[in-house]
């Protein structure tokens, strides 16, 4: 890599965002960043200016936006507030790739508005996919802007089908821990505790992702996000639930041959790829040792006991505005969760029944899923004071 990549993060503050600028930290001579963007959390995003000194910041609270602008006066570095700036800043020419890290609905526009721009487009955010996945792969071949997946499973099969003839591949296998519930009975998910859906058994992850790994749901809309970005079949994705973590996920080819990525379950890894790919560079850190892992189990994911993975993949087959109704009513039902509103088995009641009350749309358009997704989080809260 002759010169440094400029990279922008959209949603610096959470989870992804901050283990991006590990990564980049620990090559300050191969990335630079360009640009920093959070939400609500301005003391971490002022500190995170401070500290690697970008072009532009971006605060998309409003009401913060002078204690961020004043703060970093004496820094040398723009800063923006509101929704639109995300859309204004993502075009930039100085930045070479953009890391899309906002969690949810919310990261759509951006996501939209950097691959209008021809940049690669490091993706961590699925609901992109999971919420428009035909426009989104139809805009990425448009303006010939490289989806680089940085979720781990992706990343996985991203990584398998380099150099392959992806005519060949006959299924996929994505890889999920089981999360924390793995050996609890139906009777014990009734009382769980958010506390208890917290505490991932592998990964270090944001609240929302930690509960929708702790349903399964994640990997529902993983599934989801694999038929976009591989032009894949419904029928041609598989769930394997593999409580090491170790295999990150596979790919099967019609000649009966697999292929996995394996290492130690760390993020970094697979955002280090999406920055750098077709290169790989050294690590400090993830060392993986073989022999320490010397058993690995794979089985078939529980659907009676886990319905949301079995309700996103029924909706995947669906196709249209379903998975947006999913997405949306998804996020409400978890938001209720952690707000203590709901019980944890009662997260996918809540989708299930939002299914059922908004209109089916084929073929969406854009402004169509913008309607679906305003329209399911007004049902899905209606439906909270209703029933739950």
């Amino acid at each position: 890599m002759s010169k440094k990549t400029n990279i922008a993060i959209l949603g610096s503050t959470g989870s992804i965002g901050t283990q991006a600028l590990e990564v980049i930290s620990q090559n300050p001579d191969i990335f630079q960043v360009e640009i920093l963007t959070a939400n609500t959390n301005a003391d971490l995003l002022i500190k995170q200016a401070i500290k690697y000194s970008p072009n532009t910041v971006v605060i998309i609270d409003e009401l913060k936006y002078e204690y961020v602008k004043n703060t970093l006066f004496d820094h040398d570095i723009k800063v923006y507030t509101g929704k639109d700036a995300l859309n204004y800043v993502v075009s930039f020419s100085t930045i070479d790739t953009v890391l899309s890290a906002i969690v949810g609905f919310a990261g759509l526009e951006s996501t939209i508005a950097a691959i209008k721009t021809g940049k690669r487009i490091a993706l961590a955010n699925k609901e992109s996919l999971v919420v428009a996945g035909k426009i989104i792969t139809d805009l990425s071949k448009q303006y010939n802007a490289p989806i680089i997946p940085v979720d781990s499973e992706h990343s996985a099969i991203f990584q398998c089908l380099v150099g392959e003839d992806t005519s060949s591949v006959k299924n996929i296998y994505l890889t999920a821990s089981g999360g924390p519930f793995r050996h609890k009975s139906l009777s014990e998910l009734n009382n769980v505790t958010l506390s208890d859906a917290l505490n991932h058994p592998k990964w270090n992850m944001g609240n929302k992702i930690t509960i929708d790994s702790a349903t399964l749901m994640n990997k529902g809309l993983e599934a989801i996000e694999a038929k976009y970005l591989f032009n894949l079949k419904p029928e041609q994705i598989e769930i394997v639930v593999h409580p090491e973590s170790i295999i990150h996920s596979m790919v099967k080819f019609n000649d009966g041959s697999v292929k996995a990525q394996i290492g130690n379950p760390d993020m970094r890894v697979p955002i280090k790829y999406a920055f750098t790919f077709p290169y790989r560079i050294g690590t400090e850190f993830n060392n993986f040792d073989i022999f320490a892992h010397s058993s690995l189990h794979f089985e078939k994911p529980d659907l009676e006991k886990f319905p949301a993975l079995n309700i996103a993949l029924n909706v995947m087959k669906t196709g249209g505005n379903a998975t947006c109704v999913l997405n949306a009513a998804n996020e409400i039902a978890v938001n209720a969760f952690l707000n203590n509103k709901i019980k944890f088995t009662q997260i996918s009641t809540l989708v299930e029944e939002a299914l059922t009350r908004v209109d089916f749309i084929k073929e969406p358009t854009l402004n169509n899923l913008f309607e679906t997704d305003k329209t399911t989080r007004e049902i899905s809260l209606k439906i909270i004071k209703e029933k739950l």
